[in-house]
């Protein structure tokens, strides 16, 4: 695992200490699963943009 360093504002910090606390899990824990939902969501929406693509169109055009 590399560790990375980011700089977010004091408010947004408080926010994601409240969330640790609330799940009784480290500020990393929560950062580490907020990204891998994010990627997700992500990974997703590009792969659904692409349904329904051919919708419409006859075979053999």
């Amino acid at each position: 695992m590399t560790r990375i360093l980011a700089d977010l504002p004091e408010e947004d910090i408080r926010w994601l200490d409240a969330r640790a606390a609330e799940q009784g899990k480290s500020r990393a824990a929560v950062l580490r699963e907020a990204v891998q939902a994010y990627r997700t969501q992500a990974e997703q929406q590009g792969i659904e943009r692409y349904f329904g693509i051919w919708a419409g169109r006859e075979r053999g055009s």
